[in-house]
């Protein structure tokens, strides 16, 4: 896509900076990136699944950004890189809006404790909140609307997109994204019954995100009761994530949306849960565990591996009478046990 004011690059400048094999007129003049089917003659485009191989006879796009294998059937020109979507992510930081523009300030309806300490190039937007304590680093951008509760740490180069939250106590480490409607540090869920109602246990733990966490939108992630809840090191979280209080994420994991944790849970470093996986309290997930989508983890996973839990769609007639069938395994596993007695005997 190519929006106002987009950069402009030679095809021979975004070779060098991928470090790319230029094929093709090194002075052509780049405006921006789209997809194989839709580029333009000033657009640059990307190969990276094998499934729109098909649609590579017909790119109108000024360049393709593919793997070498797949060069000679390219129609036009090419940047080639054994890690084309690799290569990808670098060009759209490059062509990002968002990116090198020059911070606006403190805006006049934000509000700003006097006791915050801003770093330098620092932006806080319309009618933001930064309470009493918050540090915020270099070049931190606070979008409109956001609050940052007191005494909480933002690391240079973070950014809050707009109605953002960071309670009180937070510690966000550099160049952290959090995306619309997120709240970080908000109350674990705890209480405790006496038999007739519930009393609320106060909440004493903070939040430790650490460097290079993305978190999306209307996620949460509560604070300890005691401890901390911590998040490792490029630690990436999608829209619409719980991950209650006093959990540990290790560096470099991914959470698609939906994925819900429970308290004190604690998940490994390289691991990846699917979309609406749930994980229960209290459990241990080693590293480089994959978790699919959809499914529910209520033991510890001790060992690497791709794990997997319920069942697919299929038509409602064939689901009922399975329905029926799982609960008479437990029948059918007894039955079969008396049998296989009976003939061992």
């Amino acid at each position: 896509m190519t929006r106002r004011n987009s950069p402009v690059y030679t095809l021979g400048e975004l070779a060098e900076r991928l470090g790319a094999r230029l094929v093709g007129d090194a002075d052509r003049r780049i405006v921006g990136l789209s997809t194989l089917k839709e580029a333009g003659p000033d657009q640059v485009a990307f190969l990276a699944n094998r499934a729109y191989l098909k649609d590579l006879p017909e790119a109108r796009a000024a360049a393709v950004l593919l793997h070498p294998q797949h060069g000679e059937t390219c129609p036009t020109a090419r940047l080639e890189l054994d890690n084309p979507y690799l290569g990808y992510a670098a060009l759209s930081r490059l062509f990002d809006p968002l990116a090198g523009r020059e911070p606006a300030g403190v805006h006049s309806s934000a509000v700003v404790d006097p006791s915050a300490s801003l770093g330098a190039r620092v932006e806080v937007g319309p009618c933001a909140v930064i309470e009493a304590g918050v540090t915020l680093g270099d070049d931190v951008i606070i979008g409109p609307g956001s609050v940052v509760g007191a005494d909480s740490v933002i690391g240079a180069g973070s950014r809050l997109h707009a109605n953002a939250t960071v309670c009180h106590g937070v510690v966000v480490g550099q160049r952290a994204i959090l995306h619309s409607g997120c709240v970080i540090g908000g109350d674990g869920f705890g209480f405790a019954h006496d038999g007739a109602r519930w009393h609320k246990i106060a909440q004493l733990g903070g939040v430790i995100l650490g460097d290079d966490v993305e978190v999306g939108s209307c996620s949460s992630i509560d604070r300890g009761a005691l401890g901390d809840t911590v998040i490792g090191h490029d630690v990436k979280i999608d829209s619409q994530v719980q991950i209650a209080h006093n959990v540990q994420i290790g560096d470099h994991s991914a959470l698609a949306g939906c994925v819900g944790i429970a308290g004190s849970t604690r998940v490994g470093k390289h691991c990846m849960l699917g979309g609406g996986v749930g994980l229960s309290g209290h459990l241990t997930i080693c590293d480089g565990v994959q978790v699919t989508g959809m499914s529910l983890v209520t033991n510890s996973i001790t060992e690497p591996g791709v794990y997997s839990s319920g069942t697919g769609a299929m038509k409602n007639a064939q689901w009922r009478k399975n329905a029926v069938r799982f609960k008479q395994l437990d029948d059918i596993a007894k039955r079969l046990s008396r049998l296989e007695k009976g003939r061992d005997g």
